[in-house]
């Protein structure tokens, strides 16, 4: 079975759809690393650099205090809390994603499936848990370091554009397919699903699914 999603690193959402995703994958005997992330930006137009916390942007940007902000946010970090996820939305650092994304981009085909699925988790926590600048090359070029990937090629990449065009084309994909916002999941370019729904929710999809492709073997 083919499953993506489309995704952003500075997006809660999509880590908690994410992980309520393998897990049900793991369920019904799916690998959880063949879930295949698709760039999405929330806002491509984000700072390089910022002195603006999430809370601050985010209660801003909304039209609600500080305190009305802190509440949606622990919210998130209940349902992030569930899935075994820390999610300080609070005090993330608002920057642009492109970067981040352009690097997973470009580590896919080198590293393998297990390698990359963690590359992109990390990156998620050093966003959610650590308030890390993931705009910031020095900080990507260190999660690059962990996972094995050449610190000069990595440098290179991230000095330059590439990459850039693969990303904005997913984004153009998720736009042209009627993609509103992430995450948003598809299962063998068919079904989709909305949103960081339940685990229940995404199980019984799987199940579908796999139900059905047992039908056309038949």
């Amino acid at each position: 079975m083919e499953i993506s999603y489309w995704s952003d690193i500075a997006c809660p959402f999509c880590y908690i759809g994410a992980s309520r995703m393998k897990r049900a994958m793991e369920e019904v005997g799916l690998d959880p690393h063949d879930l295949k992330m698709k760039a999405y930006q929330l806002n491509p137009h984000a700072p390089l650099e910022t002195d603006e916390t999430m809370l601050t942007q985010f209660s801003t940007s909304h039209g609600m205090t500080e305190e009305q902000a802190k509440s949606q946010f622990q919210h998130m970090a209940e349902m992030g809390a569930e899935e075994g996820l820390k999610l300080d939305v609070a005090g993330a650092i608002p920057t642009n994603t492109l970067s981040a994304h352009r690097l997973i981009k470009w580590a896919e085909s080198r590293l393998d499936k297990k390698t990359h699925q963690y590359l992109i988790t990390k990156l998620y926590q050093l966003y959610f848990e650590k308030h890390a600048s993931i705009a910031d090359t020095v900080v990507l070029l260190e999660v690059a370091k962990e996972v094995g990937l050449p610190q000069g090629e990595v440098s290179a990449l991230l000095e330059g554009t590439d990459f850039g065009t693969a990303v904005k084309q997913d984004i153009l994909e998720a736009q042209q397919a009627g993609v509103q916002g992430a995450p948003f999941f598809v299962l063998n370019n068919k079904y989709g699903i909305s949103g960081a729904q339940s685990y229940e929710y995404m199980l019984a999809a799987l199940k579908q699914v796999q139900a059905e492709e047992g039908n056309h073997k038949k």
